[in-house]
């Protein structure tokens, strides 16, 4: 029995120094750092003070949009755009107040969001996204260890923000970027549970941004998501308050 223990011993000590990195265990903060520096680093996602973007949006059924956003940094504000056959869908949030034009119900001026809608877009607004921006938010970061997702062993992260929305991080073992990510919140009382899948990732001024995410409910199938497919982005455009404020309403006189 002693021989066996010696052995034993004597393999974990070979399996340490031959390989340090599967020894230690990894942490919440370990993954967040190899993120931030897989996206670009520090310095560069904060030289990012806008961004913009232009592509596609295709619903089910092949039904494709264009589609523009723009995001800044210093109020977390946010611009989006769905547009086609000269209709154009537009939800903003000035860093306070969400509000949208849809003509696709019959609106043509501004309507104010509910503040589940309201938290929902200044939650996707921010450009350094909900896993970077944990500590600056008080969110708190879980690691939940490893698990396949189409072939992959990803690390899995869990960040819960203080207003209870919940994030899983699914990140690549090779790159560190997110490749998946489950979104758990309450809109009107209800449980919503939303799944992206990310990739095709691309660099902007430094920083690389997924040009490709595909979104649904989860245990929908793919045939019923929503795919965004981004073709141009540019930082640090001019982006004057007007973009992102509610227009005021029409007058009546």
């Amino acid at each position: 029995m002693l021989v066996v223990t010696i052995r034993s011993l004597a393999l974990a000590a070979v399996c340490l120094l031959l390989c340090p990195q599967a020894a230690r265990a990894e942490s919440g903060a370990d993954l967040v750092a190899k993120n931030l520096a897989a996206r670009g680093g520090a310095e560069k996602l904060a030289a990012i003070s806008t961004i913009a973007f232009t592509g596609k949006l295709v619903y089910p059924g092949d039904f494709e949009l264009t589609y523009k956003e723009m995001r800044r940094r210093k109020d977390g504000a946010a611009r989006y755009e769905q547009s086609v056959e000269g209709l154009t869908l537009v939800q903003g949030f000035d860093g306070k107040t969400g509000w949208r034009i849809n003509p696709f119900e019959g609106r043509r001026d501004a309507e104010q969001m509910t503040v589940d809608d309201t938290r929902a877009l200044a939650d996707d607004a921010t450009i350094d996204g909900p896993l970077l921006s944990a500590k600056a938010a008080g969110s708190t970061v879980t690691y939940l260890g490893r698990e396949d997702f189409e072939g992959t062993d990803a690390y899995k992260l869990r960040v819960v923000k203080p207003s209870g929305v919940e994030y899983t991080y699914f990140l690549d073992p090779d790159t560190y970027l997110e490749i998946k990510v489950i979104e758990t919140r309450k809109l009107r009382g209800a449980r919503q549970v939303t799944v992206s899948e990310f990739g095709d990732y691309e660099l902007v001024d430094g920083v690389y941004f997924p040009f490709s995410v595909e979104s649904g409910p989860l245990g929908s199938i793919a045939a019923a998501h929503q795919q965004l497919l981004i073709d141009h982005a540019e930082a640090n455009v001019p982006a004057a308050d007007t973009l992102f404020s509610m227009p005021a309403a029409p007058s009546t006189k």
